[in-house]
């Protein structure tokens, strides 16, 4: 055909004309996840945590989860599933207009891990930022993404990438963070796709009343790092358990009927869903409890234990991996964390294969 002489992008711009433009639907073209090699079991965590490996699996539901090897970091993470995402878009390092990282745990306080990452990549092209809202990161990340693409700037493709590299900042004493967390990440990369795909409508939420929740306590300007705050722990993850619970069951139904509302669709209607996955136990059960199949949930977590920022994404590219993601589906997404925060939308599954053949 005509059109074979030219990369994706460029194919895709002919078709779609001026990206600057509220007009034009954005999607996920391609979805890349990683975790580290090193796995660390219940039979690990239990003890120090003075439980059980049969007690963490009633609980959380989560079997293992991975860690962080020596002298990988946060970057190292996301840097590999972005590769892996834009593999799975058939485009390269090259093509992103525009890096967004999202996470709790970052390289260092400054300058933004999402500038490691942009070159790790080589992707001097790109502009690259953080966007910081814990474990619902990557879904402010890419409502932030949509609009950059549909706006002025006139970029083409963007990267968000989800990653926590929480095991550097567990007690392995705490059994409400040290059996729960792992390290991971997740990452999509976003374009123009056909009408009637791509994201609807992206709500977001914050609470900052109740940021105490989770929290790691040390080690900015509040409470700078000092042998008192190292001594009291204070650069771990700090945690209420019920009080984070209290929030998910009560957050998960009113933001998923928020994004059945704007988009007009049913609960019957949605064919996958993907959340946040503070532990598969509670996720099941915040999902029935709003009246959800369940057997339409992503689970991750079982596997890779909470990876915060990562997790959404993370799930998203296993989901599609194993088949489960198809031209079409509805896929209902909705995030939750610290700060608190929360966001919601409907993402139809699929980019313009008709119209542009990659």
């Amino acid at each position: 055909m005509a059109d074979d002489n030219l990369g994706y992008l460029d194919r895709i711009s002919k078709h779609h004309g001026n990206f600057g433009s509220g007009n034009v639907a954005i999607g996920v073209l391609g979805a890349g996840g990683f975790v580290p090699q090193r796995v660390r079991t219940n039979a690990e965590v239990a003890e120090p945590a003075a439980v059980t490996p049969e007690w963490i699996v009633e609980r959380t539901g989560i079997h293992e989860r991975h860690v962080c090897g020596l002298g990988q970091s946060a970057s190292d993470l996301a840097a590999q599933a972005v590769r892996n995402a834009l593999d799975a878009a058939g485009l390269d390092a090259g093509d992103l207009d525009l890096i967004i990282v999202t996470t709790s745990t970052p390289d260092e306080l400054g300058p933004s891990t999402a500038c490691r990452v942009q070159a790790l990549l080589r992707a001097h092209q790109a502009v690259a930022f953080d966007v910081s809202a814990a474990c619902t990161g990557w879904l402010f990340g890419t409502r932030v993404a949509v609009d950059y693409l549909r706006g002025d700037a006139g970029g083409r493709c963007a990267v968000v990438v989800g990653v926590e590299a929480y095991s550097r900042f567990l007690d392995p004493t705490d059994r409400a963070t040290a059996v729960l967390f792992g390290d991971g990440a997740g990452a999509t990369i976003l374009g123009p796709v056909a009408r009637g795909r791509g994201f609807g409508q992206i709500e977001l939420g914050s609470d900052g009343d109740h940021a105490g929740d989770v929290l790691i306590p040390a080690g900015g300007s509040r409470r700078p790092a000092s042998t008192d705050t190292l001594t009291r722990g204070q650069h771990r993850i700090h945690m209420d358990g019920k009080a984070v619970r209290d929030f998910i069951l009560e957050i998960f139904p009113k933001a998923a009927a928020s994004a059945l509302r704007r988009s007009g669709l049913t609960a019957d209607q949605i064919d996958v869903i993907v959340t946040h996955q503070p532990n598969p136990v509670l996720l099941r059960k915040a999902c029935a409890d709003a009246g959800f199949d369940v057997e339409r949930l992503i689970i991750v977590g079982d596997l890779v234990g909470n990876i915060g920022a990562g997790s959404m994404p993370y799930a998203l590219a296993k989901a599609h991996a194993d088949g489960r993601l198809q031209t079409g589906d509805r896929i209902l997404i909705v995030g939750f964390g610290a700060g608190v925060t929360w966001g919601s939308t409907v993402l139809t599954w699929g980019i313009d294969d008709a119209e542009v053949d990659r």
